[in-house]
């Protein structure tokens, strides 16, 4: 404790207490060491982190604001062994105790380490360390850019390598710092930069050995970006073969040492000479075996050539012959089909409609003629036919029988004509139809027999 005259009034508000309290414990544990495991993570947009410091049988709640989780080099996650370091307070407006931290560090690996391992493993799902992206080196480049301190041993390195292997290259350097604060966006600008010169054909980025620390700048996620957005080629040259960086995995070639990585960038230029001497002769003696063989080839070909002539002559004959003869035929088969077209052009002309016609006009009077004679003939007898049939129709005509004194009786009312004697009575008018003229009739008596 820490002496504090506790002597209070007999009341107090909860503000009071609650800031009593925060005042006791803030004094008490001002600067202290938390161990436990992260729980109930929390990052909303404002930048700072909320979570549970727990262990097996208690927990307590830990805030950790944003200018501190700024400073960290690796990403709290949920389930995490942590040691915290900050102060005991009190969040008043809820009376709850908190650890506001400080700093926080992994248990049972460094924080640099677990921040590598967590970078890795993001940008290696971005598809940045995939080898399908990675390029080939240039086999003769003519130029080469170097990104590195120039104070250290790597860049003598490099470049008494490439003077010794081939003097011919050019070498541009960007200076850089390869550690401290700024190294990694110096570096990142540098490999930009070189890239895009023309005539840069592949680059070199690197340094010496050291320790994870000094080696940080090559694990920084804008020179992994770098590397891998560079329009030309990149080795990556940190350190020694032991150590490895995240620079190593987005290059397109990982070189064990900053020589390593010259000799790999460059070919040597005495034995690429001696080597195109070699190419040279072996390419003399094959043009010399290939012209022998070509010379052999073009005989052979003349050879067949002539041949080839010769079955050509007595082809152009044959075929001469040929046409002669197919000459001949058509003609002869010409004047045939012209002989045949004549003789059917005269049938033709024989039994043309337009001959045929002008014969039938100097017929056609004569016919006309017959036909009227047959005509009146025919109208004659049809006259004296229908004259018979007349004189028939009228022997039996019912007109004609009236002429000779008979008359026909019809009942007045219905127009019956009257046959039977049965068929009136005394008293009943009809009508009495002669060859001129009606009667009315009046029945005054029937007759069952005829009157003799």
């Amino acid at each position: 404790m820490t002496g504090r005259n506790l002597s209070l009034p007999l009341l107090l508000s909860v503000s009071d207490v609650t800031r009593l309290i925060r005042e006791s414990l803030e004094d008490q544990f001002r600067d202290i060491w938390i161990e436990g495991e992260v729980s109930n993570l929390r990052a909303p947009t404002s930048g700072h982190l909320y979570f549970t410091i727990k262990d097996k049988q208690s927990q307590l709640r830990a805030v950790f604001f944003r200018s501190g989780v700024s400073r960290l080099r690796f990403m709290l996650r949920e389930g995490m062994a942590i040691l915290a370091r900050g102060r005991i307070s009190v969040y008043e407006p809820r009376g709850e105790y908190q650890l506001v931290i400080d700093s926080v560090e992994p248990q049972g690996i460094g924080a640099l380490q677990l921040a590598f391992e967590q970078l890795k493993e993001r940008l290696a799902q971005e598809g940045l360390f995939d080898e399908a992206r990675k390029r080939p080196l240039p086999p003769f480049p003519r130029t080469v850019g170097i990104v590195t301190s120039v104070t250290g041993a790597a860049i003598r390195d490099i470049v008494a390598v490439l003077r010794r292997r081939c003097p011919l290259v050019h070498v541009l350097i960007a200076p850089v710092p390869v550690q401290g604060e700024g190294a990694a966006e110096r570096i990142a600008a540098a490999i930009i930069e070189l890239s895009i010169i023309p005539d840069v054909e592949v680059l070199i980025v690197g340094r010496g050995g050291g320790t994870l620390e000094d080696l940080w700048a090559f694990n920084e996620e804008v020179v992994v970006r770098a590397i891998v957005q560079s329009r030309v080629p990149v080795v990556s040259a940190v350190g020694h073969e032991i150590d490895v960086t995240l620079s190593d995995f987005a290059a397109d070639y990982r070189a064990p040492s900053p020589s390593a990585a010259a000799e790999a960038v460059v070919p040597v230029l005495d034995e690429l000479v001696e080597r195109l001497d070699e190419v040279s002769i072996r390419l003399l003696r094959t043009m010399q075996t290939f012209l022998v063989m070509q010379r052999h080839r073009l005989d052979m070909f003349l050879r067949i050539l002539r041949e080839t002539r010769f079955r050509m002559q007595a082809q152009s004959q044959r075929l001469d012959e040929l046409s002669e003869g197919l000459l001949r035929s058509l003609t002869e088969r010409l004047t045939l089909l012209h002989r045949g077209m004549m003789e059917r052009r005269h049938a033709l002309l024989t039994q043309s409609p337009h001959n045929r016609i002008r014969t039938s006009f100097v017929l056609l009077p004569q016919l006309c003629k017959r036909l009227e004679q047959e005509a009146r003939r025919g109208l004659i007898h049809r006259r004296q036919s229908v004259a018979a049939h007349m004189t028939a129709l009228d022997a039996l005509s019912p007109l004609d029988i009236l002429k000779r004194g008979y008359s026909i009786l019809q009942t007045v009312p219905t127009g019956h004509v009257v046959r039977r004697v049965s068929e009136v009575a005394v008293g009943e008018e009809l009508h009495a139809r002669l060859a001129e003229g009606r009667l009315l009739c009046l029945v005054k008596k029937v007759l069952p027999h005829p009157v003799s």
